[in-house]
């Protein structure tokens, strides 16, 4: 009786430490690019091989959209469209399984004027465990919506209008209690912050330049406070994501921006790639006050040519470089504290953005396929997979599992759960 105790005891014990261990293996995707909104995932042991056949934990159909998957615990959220009932839609999955478990009907209204490379569902969704937020276009005015992990409307607000030839895109981003929404457009552009809770609007940001751009901000903390940082219309700036209050701001250097910008915890700077018409890749360092164009630019890499900048894919830091694939297709490796670039190489155009796990990066193409890379100095393709459907959405890692949006279906790649 006292071994049985003691045995009891032991393995209590071990269950209360195993319990207060960090578990890498269950880190969720709640948002776009991740739970750190740069692309980067804490899995030790990601997929890395698969094709449309094989290492398919499940494949289930889902209406088009070129929004990213989400992972929020048991449940994985997307947004799409259907064209014949002009309906934008959240849609809420069974992450086990792939069964889909219901479908909110958000906007119905004229399909509007998008870029041939666009969708009218292209807004990744948010999710904090209580609540997913999801915003689309409603002829010339946004509607952010929240919705229960039931799929019931909590609330619905339209922050502004919203002007592009291009059409929507505008993921929302979580900061404490807010989710933020970038609306640059060519016309008042604004960034909104507003209430988890029941949508009330805490600041608004209005925007230079009147120009559009699709930029998700990216949030970290810099010295002694956060900062939310983010290029578009015709410049580059900081702001304090509390308040909505401007700490800093880059001139220029061109007018439009699609990719996100991403954040160096080694070298502690800011990266941003792309633009249009000219084509940039520049490090900024941090904690600036005011116009900071002549004093914070780290590196800045100005080709004639859109070679080695990307434009819409957003790029991911992995160890010492910074990575990207540029509108041509080529893949770059840039030295992120000097801005020498490393190594090039060539695999097809994408929309997808960067993500990377283990020290591996995802180049997924807009072909449907995947290129696992270590992306050391001598640089080696792991894999390449195919799933035979294009893909325009971001991936989504979590729990040991790949998440892909293509054309037709969501896919679960890895190991069954």
């Amino acid at each position: 009786m006292k071994k049985a105790l003691l045995t009891r005891l032991k393995f209590s014990t071990l269950a209360t430490s195993l319990a207060v261990l960090p578990n890498l293996q269950a880190e969720d995707w709640p948002v776009w690019r991740g739970p750190r909104g740069d692309g980067s995932s804490q899995e030790s042991n990601p997929p890395t091989r698969w094709s449309a056949s094989e290492a398919v934990v499940w494949k289930t159909p889902c209406p088009p959209g070129h929004a990213s998957p989400i992972v929020s615990g048991k449940r994985l959220f997307t947004a799409a469209y259907d064209k014949e009932t002009e309906s934008r839609m959240l849609l809420c999955f069974d992450r086990q399984s792939g069964e889909e478990l219901w479908r909110k009907t958000v906007v119905k209204a004229p399909m509007e004027r998008i870029h041939t490379e666009n969708s009218h569902a292209s807004s990744t969704p948010a999710c904090d465990g209580e609540r997913v937020y999801c915003s689309f276009l409603d002829g010339k005015e946004p509607v952010v919506s929240a919705f229960s992990l039931e799929g019931v409307l909590i609330w619905q607000k339209r922050p502004g209008v919203f002007s592009s030839v291009h059409g929507f895109c505008s993921t929302p981003v979580l900061w404490k209690d807010k989710v933020i929404v970038n609306c640059d457009h060519d016309g008042p552009g604004y960034i909104v912050a507003l209430a988890r809770e029941d949508g009330r609007e805490l600041w608004r940001i209005e925007r230079p330049n009147r120009t559009r751009s699709y930029v998700a901000p990216l949030l970290r903390k810099v010295g002694d406070h956060s900062e939310m940082v983010l290029s578009g219309s015709k410049c580059i700036a900081g702001y304090n994501p509390d308040t909505g209050g401007e700490l800093w701001r880059i001139i220029g250097p061109t007018d439009q921006f699609v990719a996100s910008m991403v954040h160096s915890s080694k070298t502690g700077l800011f990266y941003m790639t792309g633009g249009f018409p000219a084509h940039h890749v520049m490090a900024i360092r941090p904690g600036g006050t005011g116009d900071v164009t002549g004093s914070h630019v780290a590196w800045h890499y100005n080709p004639s040519g859109p070679v080695g900048v990307s434009y819409v894919p957003s790029p991911i830091i992995e160890g010492d470089w910074l990575l990207l694939n540029d509108d041509r297709g080529f893949a770059h490796a840039f030295d992120s504290k000097t801005g020498d670039i490393v190594w090039s190489t060539r695999f097809s155009r994408q929309h997808a953005s960067l993500v990377s796990a283990a020290g591996l990066v995802y180049f997924l193409t807009d072909k449907g396929e995947c290129h696992v890379v270590n992306p050391a100095r001598n640089f080696e393709i792991v894999a390449t997979n195919s799933i035979g459907e294009n893909t325009y959405g971001t991936p989504a890692l979590s729990n040991g599992q790949i998440f892909l949006r293509s054309e037709k279906h969501l896919w679960c790649i890895g190991r069954p759960n």
